[in-house]
Parts: structure tokens; C-alpha cells; sequence
């Protein structure tokens, strides 16, 4: 082999070793920052509801856009079912639902508390999912008579809060706030659940039109599948949608 040809393969090896020294290190670092995209078993690590695995990160989900911007849960303060203040701050972090029902509601309340129950015992091992159950009768419905009702519907995660309060203030939260339908004067209320991400936006699935559906039906449970009018159930679609947010 001629000296030339040697002389190259020393200057080709000193720009890898170069290379090596210089711009390694940066890319790892980089991609530690989350710079730079990987693809492996940590990152595809993901709940599993129903059948469906929910894949780490951004998930599909639709936000509700108002006004041009990202519907944000608005800051609240009520009282849950132990005595304690429970406010929008104590869910940040958390994905969670939200309902508004009364204690003595004879029709859809229980149904909707029921399959709460079930969505609580899907996620109970997991700390960063919550349930927030606003009552509208808060007159009647205070933390003692809350505390009853919880263990009526087997209500034992720590952060499933039956809150009360201020009938104005739960009016305004549920109208305004979550866009979910509450009439405190005749006890009238939706039947929907809302689903709020850990940085307290309001998120949801598309609909087949491509626009975010916003509320899921809470009153059919998975086993009727549908109800009388034909509507089918949506408590899957919602285990399935809180694993998605989990993993973001």
C-alpha cells in the first residue's frame, strides 16, 4: 500500500474520531432535551382500555376552540363530600371528568353515577385521574348528604370530589364554563360528561364531520349499547379517549 494511500486513511479516521468528539455529544443531548425524536419501547409503552392502546404522546384529541382559542376550564372553588375546598388547581395535572347531577335526582342521575363508577374502577390504579361531580341542588345536597351518596355509588378514589356550593356559581360553571346545560331552578340538567386534560383544556373526539363532539353521553352504559331513541353508548369511546390523555 502506497504512503498516499495511508496518509488517507489516517486523515479519513481523524474526521470520524472528530466527528465523534464534536457532534455525538450534542445529539445526544438533543435528543435528552426532546429535540429530536426516538422511537422505542419506553416511548410506545401505553394503557390499554377495552381492547385499544393508548400510545405515549400527543394524542388525536380535538380541542374546543371559542373565540379563537383553546376552551380552558375557568377557576372554581367548592366544597366535596369530606369538608374539604376543591378547586380547578387541585385537578391540574390530572385528567378528569365532569358531571353535574343531584343526590335526589330519580331518573338519569344514578345511571350517570354508576357508569362514573365503572370509569373511576377502570383508572383506579392510576393517580392522575380524577372525577369532579358538581351538584345542583347544593341547598339539600350538602357534604354530609354527599358523603351518603358516594358510598351509595362506591365512590373510593381520592380524587373523585362531590363538590357544592354557591347555586349561582354552579350555574355559571356549568353553562358557561363547560357549555353543558343546567336549569337550577327546575332541577333540568344534561346527561353529558365533559373530559379535561392535565392542563385543564376541554378535549374530545371528532365527530364524522371532522369537529370535536365535546360531551360524551353519560346516562347509556356499555352493556345496553344503546338507548330507546337509538343513540349508542359512549362510556368506551371516553376510557378509551382518558387513556389517550393519560399518555400525553
Amino acid at each position: 500500500m502506497s504512503k498516499k494511500a495511508n496518509y488517507s486513511y489516517i486523515g479519513i479516521s481523524f474526521i470520524i474520531l472528530l466527528f465523534g468528539i464534536i457532534f455525538v455529544p450534542r445529539i445526544i443531548e438533543r435528543i435528552n432535551s426532546g429535540d429530536i425524536s426516538r422511537t422505542d419501547e419506553s416511548r410506545s409503552e401505553g394503557l390499554v382500555v377495552n381492547g385499544k392502546k393508548a400510545v405515549k404522546g400527543k394524542s388525536d384529541l380535538e380541542y374546543l376552540i371559542i373565540d379563537g382559542q383553546r376552551k380552558k376550564v375557568p377557576e372554581f372553588s367548592f366544597t366535596d363530600q369530606d369538608g374539604k375546598t376543591i378547586t380547578n388547581k387541585d385537578y391540574l395535572g390530572q385528567v378528569y371528568v365532569v358531571d353535574f347531577f343531584f343526590t335526589t335526582c330519580p331518573t338519569i342521575c344514578p345511571r350517570m353515577s354508576k357508569n362514573l363508577a365503572l370509569i373511576q374502577d377502570t383508572f383506579k390504579d392510576n393517580s392522575e385521574f380524577g372525577i369532579a361531580s358538581f351538584s345542583i341542588n347544593p341547598e339539600n345536597d350538602t357534604p354530609e348528604v354527599l358523603k351518603t351518596y358516594a358510598a351509595d355509588y362506591g365512590v373510593t378514589s381520592a380524587n373523585w370530589h362531590l363538590l357544592t356550593g354557591a347555586k349561582e356559581a354552579i350555574y355559571k360553571l356549568s353553562n358557561i364554563g363547560f357549555n353543558i346545560f343546567v336549569n337550577i331552578e327546575n332541577f333540568e340538567h344534561s346527561g353529558d360528561f365533559a373530559l379535561v386534560d392535565k392542563e385543564g383544556y376541554l378535549r374530545s373526539r371528532k365527530d364524522g364531520f371532522g369537529n370535536p363532539k365535546i360531551f360524551y353521553k353519560g346516562v347509556i352504559s356499555e352493556q345496553e349499547k344503546v338507548d330507546e331513541d337509538g343513540n349508542e353508548q359512549e362510556i368506551t369511546a371516553l376510557k378509551q379517549d382518558i387513556a389517550k390523555l393519560l399518555n400525553e
